[in-house]
């Protein structure tokens, strides 16, 4: 059965659940990636942790980053003491998930995905694709904490471009008839998190939308939504592995694999939010002035304008840039930041999700405007991955939280 998924980029998990004596809101935290410009957010969810089993003893929260590298041997002894005593359940199967976020109650199914299928790889044209510019440099950390973990567990979502709602959607019109797994309140407001065993008996129902999908796909079938940084440290992981494997090995080996949430792009609760800029460290007059100049050496002009045109906001003015070599603002202004920040090292950028965060910060605020969900796979297979931090799928309370795991020492 697993090969007949594999075609279309996907594998058949066993999905590793914590038991019932262990507390699922204490068990579940958000994305490692969400709140770096918050960390007193990260401290409270240890302070409501404390010594109880949770998936935040099993990540390293990007805020730390800047305390120093992840400890990799720590954390792997962390994920085989949860394998040990936490995760004392077990699905030989899928599982569809409903989360309650923001913008309503959003679907998914979590699975695995083959490596073989995806790469980010600006040239890259395969099932499954990167949809932002994939930072070479930010990989080792991701890499460390997953290269010998003998646990994954995941906050990757993947978008499918199925207007029809074919794949995630009928199944959860059935839920009724399906397991449930766990239904509970996340932590800080992270909304209801509810999950349904989806057993063999649904897979020739998952494996007739898949193909009708992978007829429509033009070869793009899967795009990164969310964690596109921790799927290609997976796949350089894989790579590394598999050269010392033979064939039959690498057939079958977990490490080929990566769990995932699919989610529909068309999603009515799945929402597109801008992913704002933060510079410290600066004079945001004099940032502001060198953006101005970068864009007219190009032949664009910054202009001030009405707040319904505004392609962003610098030093809270709304700007449009005229004559832009490209529809999308960031993948302007991101260049520019990239260049000016090497040239002034005082300055560190944050990726804010949210404005309310943005407006909190004492730094050269720069707003971002939202980008058209629906011009998501047509500009991937146009022009390869957007510039990164192009968009993100919902603020930071509603990513994926870390729940479910799976064994990367067993099949």
């Amino acid at each position: 059965m697993n090969e007949r998924f594999r075609q279309y980029g996907l594998g058949v998990p066993r999905i590793l659940l914590p038991g019932p004596e262990v507390d699922p809101a204490k068990w579940a935290v958000v994305a490692c990636d969400q709140y770096t410009a918050q960390p007193e957010w990260w401290k409270q969810a240890e302070a409501l942790v404390g010594s109880s089993p949770s998936t935040l003893k099993l990540i390293h929260p990007e805020y730390r980053l800047r305390e120093g590298e992840p400890d990799a041997r720590a954390l792997h002894e962390a994920m085989r003491d949860a394998l040990d005593h936490a995760l004392t359940r077990a699905v030989d199967g899928f599982v569809l998930v409903e989360r309650e976020t923001t913008q309503g109650a959003r679907l998914g199914l979590v699975a695995n995905v083959d490596l073989e299928a995806y790469d980010y790889a600006p040239d890259a044209t395969p099932l499954i694709r990167a949809t932002e510019g994939t930072v070479v440099d930010r990989l080792p950390p991701r890499m460390a904490v997953r290269r010998k973990a003998p646990l994954d567990l995941t906050h990757v979502m993947l978008l499918a471009d199925d207007p029809g709602r074919t794949l995630i959607e009928p199944l959860y019109a059935a839920r009724a008839t399906l397991a449930p797994l766990y239904d509970f309140e996340l932590m800080q407001g992270g909304g209801r998190l509810r999950g349904w065993a989806v057993g063999p008996e649904r897979f020739e129902q998952l494996l007739a939308a898949l193909e009708a999908l992978h007829k429509a796909a033009d070869g793009f079938l899967f795009a990164v939504g969310d964690g596109n940084h921790s799927l290609a440290a997976a796949r350089g992981c894989w790579l590394e592995l598999r050269e010392g494997l033979s064939e039959a090995e690498r057939a079958n080996h977990p490490a080929r694999y990566a769990l995932v949430e699919l989610v529909n792009l068309y999603d009515e609760a799945l929402a597109f939010e801008p992913i704002h800029r933060a510079v410290f460290g600066v004079d945001g007059a004099r940032l502001t002035h060198d953006f101005i100049l970068y864009c007219r050496a190009r032949g664009m002009s910054v202009v001030p304008c009405e707040s319904e045109r505004a392609q962003l906001y610098m030093l809270d003015e709304p700007l449009a840039i005229e004559n832009a070599s490209n529809p999308l603002a960031v993948a302007i202004l991101q260049p520019f930041l990239d260049a000016w920040l090497k040239e002034h090292p005082e300055a560190r950028i944050d990726y804010i999700h949210g404005a309310d965060v943005l407006e909190r910060l004492a730094a050269c605020r720069i707003r971002l405007m939202p980008m058209d969900k629906r011009a998501l796979f047509p500009a991937v297979r146009a022009g390869g991955a957007l510039p990164r931090k192009t968009f993100s799928m919902g603020e930071a309370r509603d990513k994926r939280y870390y729940f479910e795991c799976r064994s990367l020492t067993s099949g």
